[in-house]
């Protein structure tokens, strides 16, 4: 489980369990804590630019994962996490599954 912050406040986790390795994305359900009320209304109505939210994700051992950014995305009940711009060999190390299903579905072509 991989953690999500709005500056120093934990506001949810995901799984982060779809990706597309080749851009370097890994986006998932996003499961709200304490914190996201903070920013809720922002992650509703703003879907463009979100930097003023300073969000990050952490690993599950607490490391920050080095991205282009961020975003949560909320919209008809539904809450989506991305994480953009991930480096590839930190993607394949940390999303080996991703990278696998893709790897595979280049092959069935």
């Amino acid at each position: 489980m991989f953690s999500i912050y709005s500056g120093a406040t934990l506001v949810g986790t995901s799984m982060l369990e779809y990706g597309d390795p080749p851009m370097g994305v890994a986006f998932g359900r996003f499961i709200p804590d304490l914190g996201y009320s903070a920013i809720q209304s922002e992650c509703k109505s703003n879907h463009q630019d979100q930097s003023s939210l300073h969000l990050s994700v952490k690993t599950p051992s607490g490391e920050i994962i080095r991205c282009a950014g961020v975003t949560i995305l909320e919209a008809n009940g539904d809450i989506e996490v991305n994480v953009l711009g991930i480096s590839h060999p930190e993607y394949a190390e940390l999303f080996p599954q991703h990278v696998r299903q893709y790897e595979a579905s280049v092959h069935e072509r």
